[in-house]
């Protein structure tokens, strides 16, 4: 794939594909990660004489039918003070002001407000390709939808290339992926084990002990033959979860935290075996063996909560697990939504070796599939 850092950007108009899809509550942006994880290579654009103009797409709004609340005018208004710049909001894709203005950055309105981009519209791609000199893409949280903006527009531009912060995403996740060493350790949790199914399948291919967490857990430990009373699982997960406990590498937690309820009614710590038929697990504690695989390890995947750490109350099997992997001298990456909301909570990014900015498209990727948008930067080399 073609890389920013390799092209000749002087007098070069750019268009990026960035994702700042940003939480917005009453206008104010409640977290900025998403921004600021795209300033490198807006930065290394604009040093060497680019012009740019950013596109993006925010929340879910009706195709065709601009909604202010889902408006990027807050990202703009904080683009302003990060970069100490003006940056200009532009709403059509016919703009004439387009690379036009006297500002080096525009950034235009949700591309979800136009027709075409969720079906990968090839008149929007050409659209969206035909404005620039370069199309950059460097939204790996979004590179797994094939839509007008990551996949249509990058095949039909005259020359693309990947942003810095998508070769950085991609160099990490390949390094756990492909790459890795051993001893190596996947924790794995979330709600349900058919989500993260091919993940769990790939990753048990690889580590030598996984972790599983929440949810997840709950299935493997009903698998085991244990009493889970009224927690969540899968009951149509049960016969793979135990194929995979077979393979001796899942890890069980020994000793829960139950409730009668997720606000925390009557909560008790107590062995594994002993879960009552009216409780449910919201929280599992990290054992002696779990403890003992991380601080071995030399690779460490992390993608999911042990627990529902958002109440106090269930908070202390995440935040051990947290603070073991910050300890650990291991490689270790993290991705998905909530795993970064645990770092933040718990410890600091900087704790982990690499915290990716993806979602769905960090799962796609480590259960070793081919995303949309990278299949499409590969064809323009």
């Amino acid at each position: 794939m073609n890389n920013l850092s390799e092209l000749v950007l002087e007098n070069k108009k750019l268009i990026i594909r960035v994702d700042m899809n940003v939480p917005i509550v009453e206008g104010a942006i409640k977290d900025q990660t998403r921004i600021l994880a795209s300033i490198p290579t807006i930065k290394h654009s604009l040093d060497r004489g680019a012009k740019i103009l950013l596109v993006s797409h925010l929340g879910r709004p009706s195709e065709g039918n601009p909604d202010v609340k889902f408006s990027l005018q807050p990202v703009v208004d904080s683009l302003k003070i990060i970069l100490d710049e003006e940056v200009e909001l532009v709403s059509e894709l016919s703009d004439p002001l387009i690379f036009n203005s006297s500002a080096r950055i525009q950034v235009m309105e949700n591309i979800r407000f136009f027709k075409g981009e969720k079906s990968n519209s090839e008149e929007l791609g050409k659209c969206l390709a035909s404005l620039c000199d370069v199309y950059v893409f460097d939204a790996f949280g979004t590179s797994h939808r094939e839509q007008a903006s990551t996949h249509s527009a990058i095949t039909h531009s005259n020359q693309a290339c990947m942003g810095l912060l998508l070769q950085k995403e991609i160099s990490a996740l390949t390094k756990a992926l492909n790459e890795y060493e051993n001893p190596y350790t996947a924790v794995i949790g979330g709600a349900k084990v058919s989500t993260k199914l091919e993940l769990i399948k790939n990753i048990n291919e690889k580590a030598d002990f996984v972790i599983v967490g929440g949810g997840i857990a709950n299935t493997f430990i009903k698998a085991a033959g244990n009493e889970i009373g009224i927690s969540l699982y899968e009951e149509s997960m049960i016969d793979i979860a135990k194929e995979l406990l077979d393979g001796g590498k899942i890890i069980l937690p020994e000793t829960v935290i139950t409730s009668l309820s997720f606000e925390g009614e009557e909560v008790t710590v107590k062995n594994i075996c002993d879960v009552g038929e009216n409780e449910m697990i919201l929280d599992q504690m990290l054992t002696r063996k779990m403890q003992d695989a991380i601080n071995v390890s030399k690779t460490i995947l992390w993608n999911g909560p042990l627990g529902v750490f958002e109440n106090q109350l269930f908070e202390t099997g995440t935040r051990d697990l947290s603070k073991a992997i910050a300890s650990s001298i291991a490689f270790s990456i993290a991705g998905g939504g909530e795993t970064i909301s645990a770092i933040n909570k718990f410890i600091k990014a900087d704790d982990v070796s690499y915290c990716s900015t993806g979602g769905g498209a960090f799962l796609e990727f480590m259960e070793g599939k081919d995303l949309p948008s990278i299949q499409a930067l590969k064809s323009k080399i």
